[in-house]
């Protein structure tokens, strides 16, 4: 989209929100197909990438929660980060993950070192104001460890990533949006409510 690469690697999830876009159609504005028949390597996202200065920005994203695949986030990463540019004005697209921050829990270690001068920018779905709200909403694999892990990662991620994020999904009937900002605020991160887009998915 525009100047930016939105790169989905795969569909597994630890998470099954009620609202995601994964269980209402696998077709997105009736033209990207985003269900994946297999999990890209890290060769064949480079290959469909090419030469990533064409981009300002290159986004792990998609139906499934990309820190799922760390090892190919990292190469993938490091690979785009050294790639030659074309001159003196030419600069590395800034590399974003959105991510349910479930990544510490999964791998039951820290993660977020690892990314350090990889990632740029990290947008992490907090998407509700308590842990009873979050478990409502999130159907999380890891029951209620799941909403303190997300603070914690939020936490934890700004000592690695030079920008970080907390977001939510515009469903007011669900969760209570001027409480999840006042969180992002305490945690001394950025607040984004992003659309919910259910009326322009295709089956």
């Amino acid at each position: 989209m525009g100047d930016s690469l939105y790169l989905n690697i795969t569909n597994r999830c630890t998470n099954a929100c009620t609202f995601c876009i994964r269980y209402k159609a696998r077709c997105f504005h009736g033209s990207f197909r985003l269900w994946l028949e297999h999990e890209p390597s890290a060769e064949e996202i480079l290959k469909v990438i090419g030469d990533p200065n064409r981009y300002k920005e290159i986004v792990f994203c998609g139906y499934g929660e990309p820190l799922i695949r760390l090892e190919t986030v990292i190469e993938t990463a490091k690979r785009i980060k050294s790639y030659p540019p074309k001159g003196l004005t030419t600069h590395p697209p800034m590399i974003r993950i959105d991510t349910n921050g479930h990544a510490n829990l999964f791998y039951q270690r820290n993660i977020l070192p690892e990314l350090k001068g990889l990632v740029d920018f990290m947008s992490i779905s907090l998407n509700a104001e308590t842990g009873n709200v979050y478990d409502s909403i999130c159907n999380s694999f890891f029951g209620a460890r799941a909403f303190p892990a997300v603070i914690e990662f939020i936490k934890e991620a700004k000592k690695h990533i030079p920008e970080v994020e907390a977001s939510v999904v515009n469903l007011p009937e669900l969760m209570d949006i001027e409480k999840t900002k006042k969180i992002a605020e305490e945690l001394g991160v950025a607040f984004r409510v992003r659309s919910f887009y259910e009326e322009k998915y295709v089956r």
